[in-house]
């Protein structure tokens, strides 16, 4: 994953945590994330490394040698990661104030 459009950003002490506790435990499970370009992506499948990469952030390995940023997850094997804030506030978005709709569709009601 690139990461030079976002830089990294620290994370709270209890992500690292619990996803050492997945790498020990060899749980599988989803995780849910952001791509550099915001896109939500998921992924599936057994945690084998975390790893801290210089001027680029920490990640973690997947089995299959996708590596994560740990401050783009949404979600780790169900529980709250370190960028859920972020997609919760998507879903409290105003949406323009328009309730979904266009202004012309607004307009033609």
């Amino acid at each position: 994953m690139k990461t030079k459009h976002n830089a990294y950003l620290p994370v709270a002490w209890e992500y690292r945590e619990s996803i050492n506790e997945q790498i020990n435990n060899k749980n599988r499970g989803k995780i849910f994330y952001f791509e550099e370009d915001k896109k939500l992506s998921e992924a599936q499948g057994t945690i084998v490394e975390l790893r801290e990469e210089r001027n680029s952030g920490v990640f973690i390995v997947m089995e299959d040698g996708l590596q994560i940023r740990i401050d783009r997850i949404i979600t780790l094997f169900g529980k709250i990661g370190a960028a859920y804030d972020e997609y919760s506030a998507y879903a409290d978005a105003c949406m323009d104030c328009t309730g979904g709709y266009t202004k012309e569709e607004l307009d033609d009601m």
